[in-house]
């Protein structure tokens, strides 16, 4: 095994693996995201060359299967009795994860070979949901409608034009400036009454919708049911 020597005597270099490089992967793409993540870039930051990475990755497309696997394999898997708590606790989590790696939104479900993590969370998902009840055809619906919610929440939170709720307070004043009240009187009301109000939170919203998604999921399983 290769050394590097320092004041203190030789420190044992970590080994390579897949597993050291796709986390080395992830972590440049959460600094600066991955459409500039380079085999260059990764060589360095593991302290190989470029070439010695493709002993354990085949090729760019793999690479970026692994480091979709790694962020599947941080989400909460759903686990408990009652589906309700165990979907709304996978989303939280699903969110929590893609607000630290948000270059991964729009690979989640993109991949055409996915990892064991990502295939086990898929299974997790549809298991909970059919261990309750849940038909075939309301399983396929409602991880549709979960994904493409927790999806897209992450992504319009990610665009959003302030990055906390400090910022929310002048940029609709500003906008205010912009398009006046008696143009748009309802864009102005929900602006006043409810955007510039203290505590206000986009990230607030999250919950909240999610709730009324699994609740018209549990009303339609119940009357699909009788």
């Amino acid at each position: 095994m290769m050394t590097i020597s320092t004041a203190g005597g030789p420190v044992p270099r970590l080994p390579l693996s897949r597993e050291r490089i796709l986390h080395a992967a992830v972590a440049l793409a959460d600094g600066s995201g991955s459409e500039s993540l380079s085999m260059r870039k990764l060589g360095e930051a593991v302290g190989v060359e470029a070439m010695s990475l493709y002993h354990h990755v085949d090729s760019k497309d793999d690479l970026l299967d692994g480091m979709i696997d790694v962020v599947f394999s941080e989400i909460d898997l759903p686990s408990g009795e009652d589906w309700k708590t165990a979907m709304r606790q996978r989303a939280i989590s699903a969110r929590r994860v893609l607000s630290r790696h948000g270059w991964a939104i729009g690979f989640m479900e993109s991949r055409t070979s996915p990892g064991p993590a990502t295939l086990r969370h898929h299974d997790a998902v549809i298991g909970c949901l059919r261990d309750a009840g849940f038909s075939i055809e309301l399983a396929a619906h409602a991880f549709s409608v979960l994904d493409s919610y927790i999806y897209g929440f992450a992504l319009q939170e990610r665009s959003l034009p302030f990055a906390t709720p400090g910022h929310t307070a002048g940029l609709p004043q500003a906008t205010l400036a912009r398009f006046p009240a008696e143009e748009y009187p309802h864009l102005a009301e929900l602006t006043a009454e409810h955007v510039l109000q203290p505590g206000y939170d986009y990230s607030n919203e999250f919950e909240f919708e999610l709730d009324l998604i699994l609740d018209g999921l549990e009303r339609t399983g119940d009357r699909t049911a009788k």
